[in-house]
């Protein structure tokens, strides 16, 4: 399913309670010799159900910094990320696709699944992600947009409820970084995932979000919350350059012109 022919799935606000709520008060590294440098500072944002939110800032505003602290891997930190990160269902794929080369496709999916549950019927999975042909493939033998493909696939084997992506489509072609984009959007159609994702490129995340968290230069701290309430199908060529010219008038800070 492209991008462009997945609809949003509407969810009625007195229901749509926020599967993840996160609150950075303050975040600074201190390093022995250095002075301290604060990277986020009063950065607070909720991730909905159903829906695609994308995390757009300049380059080392504290975008990475935000991800390991609602990931639980960086807890030195002022604020609260809720439910605790190891509770809530999160499933992360990174810019590097992280694969082992001596496993198969298939068995880099099956791994990341706990023990138990790592003979459950992948098939239709597989047959969604088009790589049903590949599952006996090593990395090696597949292209970078494939090998993201597979982690992909790993993540949405485990059935998170929150799918995190960081800068998933960067360095792919635009036909590869679009077959991608509609993979994520299918997602959350077919499987009821959210996604949170962070990238550079305005361009795709005005073609697949639903809303815009901009941040600010270091310390990273919230510009402004955009919605994008046009309908996937209905997000034409003159649409996203509209939206895209409206957005750098009024964030300037944040979106190129």
């Amino acid at each position: 399913m492209s991008a462009a022919g997945a609809e949003r799935t509407q969810v009625p606000a007195e229901v749509a309670e926020p599967l993840l709520r996160v609150a950075i008060a303050k975040k600074v590294y201190r390093r022995a010799g250095t002075e301290p440098v604060e990277a986020v500072r009063n950065l607070a944002f909720d991730v909905g159900p159903r829906e695609i939110t994308c995390l757009i800032g300049p380059s080392g505003a504290g975008k990475t910094t935000t991800l390991r602290i609602l990931l639980g891997l960086d807890t030195d930190y002022e604020g609260a990320v809720l439910p605790d990160p190891a509770e809530a269902d999160i499933a992360m794929v990174f810019q590097d696709p992280r694969l082992l080369p001596w496993r198969s496709v298939e068995q880099n999916v099956r791994l990341a699944l706990p023990r138990p549950d790592r003979a459950k019927n992948l098939d239709d999975l597989f047959e969604s992600l088009g790589l049903a042909p590949w599952r006996e493939r090593y990395p090696g033998a597949l292209s970078l947009g494939m090998q993201r493909r597979v982690s992909l696939a790993r993540a949405l084997a485990q059935e998170p409820r929150i799918l995190v992506l960081d800068e998933p489509f960067v360095s792919l072609d635009e036909a590869a970084a679009a077959g991608l984009r509609g993979l994520v959007v299918a997602a959350v159609e077919q499987y009821g995932t959210s996604v949170l994702m962070v990238t550079h490129n305005v361009d795709e995340a005005i073609e697949i979000a639903d809303r815009l968290l901009l941040l600010s230069g270091r310390p990273a701290s919230l510009v402004a919350t955009v919605p994008l309430d046009t309908p996937r199908s209905q997000r034409t060529r003159g649409w996203a350059e509209a939206t895209r010219s409206g957005l750098a008038q009024r964030y300037p800070s944040v979106i190129a012109g």
